[in-house]
């Protein structure tokens, strides 16, 4: 006779029904959330709906932040005696350990200062280094050549693709603090089923570029303001299988950067001011949901600047009516005429020489590449022009 599931208990039918969720069941990190979730709201603070795992409560100078991952939590605030006070309260509640202030969190590595917050994955750039053989490789200048076509037709099949997957996998993770390296990892990306030779000899380059300055990461100046500043571009039917274009935007909070993405359309794109006009819709998206983070932070985001290099896409979302070479564009793109004309977005023509998205969008040239990348806010402070500068805390 077949035991029925569970642990059999006395009756021959019966089973032990557990009264609250176990490590390694599918709902066990649900049930801890809202447990999780369902303790601190007692405790005044409020979910943020633009992030669920994020918790604010008070303003001003008594504004306490708290950011949960899995078991892992970030509490920040102006006030430090009332950041202890929101730990004590946590400890009344859960098992915690507090480690002190946040040096490594999720294999991302913080370094403060009275400039700013340097964030780098240093740490998990070396070993990724170490367990792929590319310790002392020659370091390369550029992630991925510019004179580089790739397709899904050209080259040898890969016998085992599980190694290509998962080194691609660990590089998606490096994009954090990486921005630079996101078009050729969304590039390389796209041929995860098939993967071959080309793909895999492209990935070993990004691994050289890697190997430049492993402890490059994003800085985050105490001295910037609060204005969004956003670039926008897209590369026209690049894909050489699909024909379709690839997005790529970035968002600075005064002179940090805070936002990226590179991502193919999904659509085919009949003209190059269609294809910048979605990449305007997708972008128009991304800051409706940061103006609401934002608010969780105390920042009020009432308009935006919207840096663009094609003058068609501008005057198609400056113009409320259509015409026959927009009639195909879906209303989910013209969403963004209303942002226009409610001054919430303003779109500034930019010359494409100058417009820094273009490294989210295609492959550079070490000249441009170079020119564009001192522009994101990239550093790597265990240089030697830069080492002492900055308090490291890497473990």
């Amino acid at each position: 006779m077949d035991l029925p599931l569970g642990y059999p208990g006395k009756g021959e039918h019966q089973v032990c029904k557990l009264h609250k969720s176990l490590y390694g069941l599918r709902q066990a990190s649900r049930q801890w959330f809202q447990k999780f979730s369902n303790s601190i709201i007692k405790l005044g603070f409020n979910q943020s709906t633009a992030d669920n795992s994020l918790f604010s409560k008070g303003s001003n100078d008594s504004l306490n932040l708290l950011l949960v991952y899995v078991d892992d939590i970030i509490i920040a605030g102006p006030n430090k005696p009332l950041v202890t006070e929101v730990t004590v309260q946590l400890q009344g509640l859960f098992k915690l350990k507090v480690l002190g202030d946040l040096k490594y969190f999720l294999g991302l590595e913080i370094a403060k200062s009275v400039k700013g917050i340097h964030l780098n994955q240093r740490k998990y750039t070396l070993e990724l280094l170490e367990d792929t053989g590319f310790t002392n490789c020659k370091p390369a200048k550029i992630p991925m050549d510019p004179g580089l076509q790739l397709d899904g037709i050209a080259g040898e099949v890969l016998e085992d693709p599980t190694q290509f997957r998962r080194l691609l996998g660990r590089l998606m993770y490096l994009t954090i603090s990486w921005p630079d390296i996101i078009f050729p990892i969304n590039k390389l990306s796209q041929f995860m089923q098939t993967p071959r030779t080309p793909h895999l000899q492209a990935l070993h380059q990004v691994l050289q570029y890697l190997k430049a300055a492993p402890a490059q990461g994003l800085f985050f100046s105490a001295n910037s303001n609060s204005t969004v500043t956003t670039y926008v571009d897209s590369d026209w039917g690049n894909c050489k299988d699909t024909r379709r274009s690839t997005t790529g935007f970035c968002i600075y909070l005064g002179s940090s950067l805070i936002c990226w993405k590179s991502k193919k359309q999904p659509t085919v794109a009949r003209s190059s001011a269609e294809a910048e006009y979605r990449a305007l819709a997708s972008l128009t998206s991304e800051l409706l949901w940061l103006r609401q983070l934002l608010r969780v932070f105390q920042i009020t985001l009432d308009s935006t600047m919207i840096m663009c290099d094609n003058k068609s896409a501008i005057a198609l979302a400056e113009n409320p009516t259509s015409n026959d070479g927009s009639k195909h564009i879906d209303i989910d793109c013209h969403f963004i005429r209303q942002y226009v004309h409610s001054g919430f977005i303003k779109l500034v023509y930019l010359p494409t020489h100058q417009q820094l998205a273009d490294i989210f969008t295609k492959a550079l040239p070490h000249c441009k590449f170079s020119v564009f990348l001192s522009k994101l806010g990239l550093l790597d402070i265990y240089a030697s022009n830069l080492r002492g500068s900055i308090t490291t805390n890497s473990s």
